[in-house]
């Protein structure tokens, strides 16, 4: 009878990451994003939170809070008009517990996928096409 090989990482002793771990993840991929795409982001903030809140499931008309990993929040660059006074910066919203359910699911890494929700939800920042945003997947890989 052969021998059982030991799994390749200690799963058992590993908790899920953290929000913290989360925006240390996001910072990364969004450090290696281009740069004239990063230099564009100027004032955007990025936001991790475990959900999104009640409001925003029910504006998305998402059948769950598991339905949205990201979210945009703001005036796209294409309808910008300039900031005025009192206006709030442009967000982009990460949804950890949403996340770490679809990597469950999948094959694709942990980091990859959050490099991928935060270029699609900064892309809509740009107004970007689908296309546009596989491009700078591309290119950040």
């Amino acid at each position: 009878m052969g021998s059982v090989r030991p799994p390749a990482q200690d799963w058992a002793a590993r908790a899920a990451p953290s929000l913290e771990d989360f925006e240390t993840m996001a910072d990364v991929a969004f450090r290696r994003l281009p740069q004239r795409f990063r230099r564009a982001c100027d004032g955007l903030v990025i936001r991790i939170e475990d959900f999104p809140d009640e409001d925003v499931v029910e504006e998305m008309q998402a059948s769950s809070e598991f339905e949205l990993l990201g979210l945009f929040r703001g005036q796209g660059l294409a309808q910008s008009e300039g900031v005025h006074s009192g206006q709030f910066p442009n967000m982009v919203y990460l949804y950890r517990r949403p996340i770490l359910d679809v990597w469950a699911e999948g094959e694709e890494t942990l980091g990859d996928l959050i490099r991928n929700v935060l270029i699609h939800e900064i892309g809509h920042h740009f107004g970007l096409s689908d296309a546009d945003m596989e491009r700078i997947e591309r290119e950040a890989e």
